[in-house]
């Protein structure tokens, strides 16, 4: 580890307590809170079990090699740590704003401490209900900002075109970086809905709020300034509070299409999703991108000119570092991937180049976990010291 690594892990360690996410890798996994994917289980469990599941993936994580973990802590317009904004999340508990008996979001710091596995924060800025028929808090967001609230199919979700939706997004994210040692807060891929048979592209039905805040822009345009927007001030704020936490988004992994000209996509997620990533390198408004490279190599979408394609300084001229975001869930299912082709992703990041500071994020820990197929000795060993 060269001096600046040393110096900056020193100062992380003195203000935080936790393992320097900023070192010369990163090395993670995300754990999803949403649907009780990973963490926990289910639903329901008791205090101490849910203690137990967050001993079992801090653990998991460390003799895998790994040094961070992105755990989902804001699923749905809620809270897996004490908020006087958000009620409890219901997939703790069972029902949303029952105290589950402890902190899980403090548990996880503490345990990651002691296994020298940094913690962010992972945060969905506008799902506000994953399942409407769920019954939600009388002090959920989707009845504080109900003017700003769509149903899309089965789920609620919040207008980006609405200020106070990013007011309230903004404020719930200053409430943890103040109250929690996190190492730092990153959002997923959902902006805008993304397109499906029920929900056609641009359908989103915010023509009231374009009407009084569009300001003449074209729709597509004021969509993405909304996003852009929120993202600038996420950044500002975490950066205002905790100077040495990390800002991170994970965007779909592919930009638009026809870019790059070689990989197939249907989404656009430029125009799909309104997301503008290429905007946030150029502007500085992340620490880092983890796009979702949930592909395989040489496939009509390779992982590897994928990878080059983000990496490259064109795209990325301030050199901001790009952990992709590997599907080893794909190891099981309908995919059916070889442990080999995680092993192979594992050493083309390695060797992508320019890689001033590399890494990877896991999705999910449930195969680490498990070790489908051998998967966290494949981890532990491809290279990364």
């Amino acid at each position: 580890m060269n001096f600046r690594a040393v110096v900056c892990c020193l100062l992380c360690s003195i203000a935080s307590g936790l393992s320097c996410a900023r070192a010369e890798l990163l090395k993670g996994a995300w754990v999803a809170s949403v649907y009780n994917i990973n963490f926990p289980s289910r639903s329901g469990l008791s205090a101490e079990t849910q203690k137990a599941e967050i001993r079992e993936i801090v653990q998991a994580a460390a003799r895998s090699g790994l040094n961070a973990l992105m755990v989902q802590v804001r699923p749905e317009g809620d809270a897996l740590y004490v908020s006087q904004i958000e009620p409890w999340s219901r997939f703790l508990t069972g029902t949303q704003g029952l105290a589950p008996g402890y902190d899980p979001l403090e548990y996880f710091i503490q345990e990651g401490r002691r296994q020298g596995v940094a913690i962010h924060a992972w945060i969905n800025p506008y799902r506000a209900a994953a399942n409407v028929s769920e019954a939600r808090a009388s002090n959920q967001e989707s009845s504080q900002l109900a003017r700003a609230v769509h149903r899309i199919g089965t789920l609620l979700w919040l207008d980006p075109g609405e200020p106070a939706v990013r007011e309230h997004v903004v404020k719930v994210v200053r409430d943890i970086v103040e109250h929690y040692p996190v190492a730092g807060v990153l959002l997923d891929d959902y902006f805008y809905p993304y397109p499906s048979r029920g929900y056609p592209k641009g359908a989103f039905p915010d023509h009231a709020f374009y009407a009084r805040y569009g300001g003449g822009m074209e729709l597509a345009d004021w969509r993405r300034q909304n996003i852009n927007r929120l993202i600038e001030e996420l950044h500002d704020t975490v950066k205002a509070v905790r100077p040495d936490a990390l800002f991170g988004v994970s965007p779909f992994g592919i930009y638009r299409k026809g870019f790059p000209a070689n990989v197939k996509v249907d989404l656009d997620q430029y125009q799909d999703l309104y997301a503008d990533p290429v905007a946030w390198l150029k502007h500085g408004w992340v620490d880092y991108l983890s796009p979702q490279l949930y592909w395989r190599d040489k496939s009509a979408q390779s992982f590897s000119t994928l990878l080059q394609w983000w990496r490259n300084p064109a795209i990325n001229p301030n050199g901001i570092p790009i952990y992709p975001s590997i599907a080893i869930d794909r190891l099981g299912g309908s995919y059916r991937w070889p442990s080999s082709e995680i092993a192979l992703q594992l050493a083309i990041e390695m060797a992508t180049k320019p890689r001033a500071s590399g890494g990877f994020i896991l999705w999910n820990v449930g195969p680490l976990l498990e070790n489908k197929k051998g998967v966290a000795a494949v981890v532990a060993k491809n290279g990364y010291q």
